[in-house]
């Protein structure tokens, strides 16, 4: 497998915000989000054999809850999947992060599915793989990250025309987060104002939990490996 970083650190988004968590984050991404704020996946990294990652995972953390992240980690998806059973069989709580532009069929059911479904201001709006759509259980997860009101509007719309909220646990909008963010720990460095969405939200009486990248207000914005 071709990793970037594996570390433990503090769950930043979803409904596990806030929750200690180890990280495992792959390497490589074939998608270009034009906000994309880990553009440092998409080459490089060191190899290491799923046992290994699994080792290190467990140094870490002998029990609780991993976030398999990137990149796209799909794009490793024959490692990934027996990696992905091997540790729910040891007892660990799983988060897979992915954008759907693969098909996720085998990811196991018990995986926490973080689905990121690219909105028109990505630059890659039109990727996410509808058939996903079938493979979604009430312990899944669909973001949205939102760049202005078009993108708002077009989540609003993907999630009802999709039914969501009746094939998920949680519906989630975010607000982009710039990616040359000055050093204030704070919502200045959302692209969208967090308060106009929230307005947005409470208007269209939506049921959707608003996202905020708490990390990033936890630690230097910019910082890597938190």
């Amino acid at each position: 497998m071709q990793i970037i970083e594996i570390y433990r650190s503090i769950q930043g988004e979803s409904s596990f915000a806030g929750i200690p968590c180890t990280f495992v984050r792959l390497a490589v991404c074939n998608l270009r989000c034009v906000w994309c704020d880990s553009e440092y996946t998409f080459t490089g990294g060191k190899k290491m054999t799923a046992e290994e990652v699994e080792q290190e995972v467990g140094r870490l953390s002998p029990a609780g809850l991993v976030e398999i992240t990137g990149g796209e980690p799909m794009l490793q998806e024959r490692e990934l999947v027996p990696m992905l059973e091997r540790l729910l069989a040891r007892g660990y709580t799983l988060l897979l992060e992915t954008s759907g532009e693969r098909e996720l069929a085998r990811v196991p059911q018990a995986v926490h599915k973080i689905v990121d479904v690219k909105c028109p201001g990505s630059g890659e709006g039109g990727t996410f793989r509808t058939t996903n759509l079938d493979t979604l259980t009430s312990r899944d997860e669909v973001k949205f990250v939102l760049a202005d009101r078009a993108d708002y509007e077009f989540a609003r719309d993907f999630m009802r025309q999709s039914q969501l909220e009746a094939k998920v646990n949680s519906v989630i909008f975010s607000p982009v987060f710039l990616k040359a963010p000055s050093a204030q720990r704070d919502t200045s460095n959302c692209q969208l104002d967090p308060r106009a969405l929230a307005e947005w939200i409470l208007a269209d009486k939506l049921d959707v939990r608003l996202g905020l990248q708490i990390h990033k207000l936890i630690w230097d914005p910019a910082a890597k490996g938190v």
